[in-house]
């Protein structure tokens, strides 16, 4: 209860613990809670092993807390109500938004998934973790220099058996659709907030003046190729990655508000024909969604950040935090699940142990590997709908626990609603040179 009433007084306060009226909105305090609570949760999460009961009880606890808010953000339908003569009436009533009621039992669902994934690690013994202070000769092939704050992920000499090397595969595919499914819905509550002023008034006033004129060139040249274009830039280092989404961002954001003042006489007026303005956008949005997803674990972008700080919906700023931080654990359990495999591979292969790898790309695999032609698209590959658990019983009782708070008869609409959802977002009306997107990477690549 004290704790309750501490977390309830900052967000009362907007965390000025002065009173002196000076805080930030409701939106960004509950935004800054639910962020500041993963972090103090999920922030060591070194290993590949079970949450403590302690931390796991407090998780639960303090995000029911800060989820609790949500019950309270209603909207009005119309129902239908029988008076005591029995005539039928139509009256409105209150429900929880439709966003909220669709979303947060989907989000729910992705924790508890993830925390799953995590006590299933809780009897492996094929693996196991050196500590940072450990000599390189114990660490031998598997230390990894871009990582060297994280314990060391040691194998046995001959690496992992199939079992568990196949146990491990499956379980990442797990986690790649809680991604897949986090990102997705952070990504829709992302384009549904407003783009602040203060964003719009810092941009130029040229598509060209924000690419570049090399990155402008490439996108606007008659025949144009993402894969190519993406070939050609440098995307070495996370800096160099997020500098050109925020380019690209910007520049759609100038080429929609041009489109939408045709009449040339505001300061954003275009001289480019609409059609034209149009097949730009889409290019960019195309490249975006490629960084997007080739990219998971890149911060977010100036105009992301812009919008997460002066939003003022509550139940947006809600929906966001708590996706994008299912996100993030998504993606670091996915990368230990990786350091793993990263093992494995160079003690099967020692003449890759020598090898600088760029932490960006993905841990290699054979590629006649039986596990990768399982990991790969084929009849036998689960759905998202088979991982959440919505058409088929889970075996993780903690997820059907979680499941079980989800009214039978709702179940069904709601995996409709948020395959539509995802489909939205994820899915692109694929131009002729995206027929192909995807169809040559490798199979263990994260989408």
């Amino acid at each position: 209860m004290e704790q309750m009433k501490e977390r309830f007084a900052k967000l009362l306060l907007g965390e000025d613990m002065s009173g002196g009226g000076k805080g930030v909105s409701s939106a960004l305090a509950l935004s800054n809670a639910i962020t500041n609570l993963a972090a103090s949760v999920f922030g060591e999460q070194w290993r590949l092993e079970p949450m403590s009961p302690e931390r796991k009880a407090r998780w639960r606890r303090e995000i029911g807390w800060l989820l609790c808010v949500t019950d309270y953000i209603v909207e009005f339908v119309a129902s239908q109500q029988k008076s005591k003569d029995g005539v039928e009436m139509e009256i409105m009533v209150t429900r929880q938004r439709n966003d909220l009621h669709m979303s947060i039992p989907a989000l729910r669902k992705l924790d508890a998934m993830l925390i799953g994934c995590l006590d299933n690690f809780k009897d492996q013994n094929e693996f196991y973790y050196l500590s940072r202070d450990a000599p390189d000769s114990e660490k031998g092939g598997s230390k990894r220099n871009d990582k060297w704050w994280l314990p060391t992920p040691k194998v046995p000499p001959n690496g992992l058996s199939d079992a568990a090397r196949k146990f491990l595969q499956y379980q990442k595919d797990c986690v790649n659709q809680v991604l897949k499914a986090a990102m997705a819905i952070n990504a829709n509550v992302l384009s549904e907030m407003e783009i602040p002023e203060n964003y719009i008034e810092s941009l130029p006033k040229n598509g060209r003046a924000s690419l570049g004129d090399l990155i402008y060139r490439s996108i606007t040249v008659e025949f144009f190729d993402p894969d190519q274009f993406l070939s050609a830039m440098d995307l070495t280092s996370e800096h160099k990655i997020l500098d050109l989404k925020n380019r690209i961002e910007a520049s759609i954001v100038i080429w929609k508000r041009k489109m939408n003042q045709k009449d040339g006489k505001s300061g954003w007026g275009s001289a480019i024909s609409l059609e034209k303005r149009e097949l730009f956008e889409e290019r960019a949005e195309t490249i975006l969604l490629i960084l997007k997803q080739r990219f998971p674990g890149i911060p977010q972008s100036s105009l992301d950040i812009s919008k997460i700080q002066y939003n003022k919906d509550i139940g947006q700023a809600i929906l966001e935090s708590y996706s994008r931080i299912l996100e993030s654990l998504a993606y670091t359990v996915l990368s230990r699940i990786e350091d793993v495999l990263y093992a494995d591979y160079v003690t099967r292969n020692p003449s890759y142990a020598g090898q600088k790898r760029n932490p960006l790309t993905e841990t290699p695999q054979e590629s006649t590997s039986p596990m990768d032609e399982t990991a790969s698209e084929g009849p036998n590959s689960m759905t998202l709908s088979d991982f959440m658990g919505w058409t088929m019983e889970s075996n993780d009782s903690d997820a059907k626990n979680e499941a079980d708070e989800i009214p039978d008869e709702e179940i069904e609409g709601l995996n409709l609603k948020l395959t539509e959802k995802l489909a939205s977002i994820v899915a692109i009306k694929k131009p002729s040179y995206l027929e192909n997107l995807g169809g040559q990477r490798s199979p263990t690549a994260r989408h």
